[in-house]
């Protein structure tokens, strides 16, 4: 089952159980990836990632704009979001991919850090945000440095 059709499936639900706020985040959800995938991008869960990006930062604007209410509707939907997301990388796990792409790629200082990121992307597939994958690089190759 897609990402899409399963949305689907759990708006119908939300509808029968008259979850007013779920049924509206979900559709809206629905029409994101909807959009993507008829501008041609089959990545449901880069459209997810970012659908989620969007709802924390709003979080944060309302929070620093006195609007907690908002703030707190805007993580309701991201964490509703996260729901439909594959499970974060361990930091563990994400350490040993890091690591093994440094190794391949033969980076020894920062300034190799965009050929790190492209290996250690490619295998994370989808289950680190690029931030977070970011930092671990730039600090392992810090490190390896000093």
């Amino acid at each position: 089952m897609t990402v899409i059709d399963q949305v689907r499936t759990d708006i119908t639900s939300a509808m029968k159980a008259r979850e007013k706020e779920r049924v509206g985040a979900l559709r809206m959800v629905l029409s994101e990836l909807q959009k993507a995938a008829k501008d041609g991008s089959s990545d449901e869960i880069a459209v997810l990632r970012r659908e989620r990006k969007r709802r924390l930062e709003a979080a944060e604007q309302f929070r620093h704009g006195g609007r907690p209410e908002l703030a707190e509707q805007e993580e309701s939907e991201a964490e509703l979001i996260d729901g439909y997301l594959p499970a974060e990388l361990p930091d563990a796990e994400l350490d040993v991919l890091v690591s093994a792409a440094i190794e391949e790629t033969g980076a020894t200082e920062p300034k190799d850090m965009g050929q790190v990121m492209k290996a250690v992307m490619a295998k994370v597939d989808g289950r680190a945000d690029g931030k977070r994958v970011s930092g671990r690089v730039r600090e392992v190759l810090r490190g390896s440095r000093a």
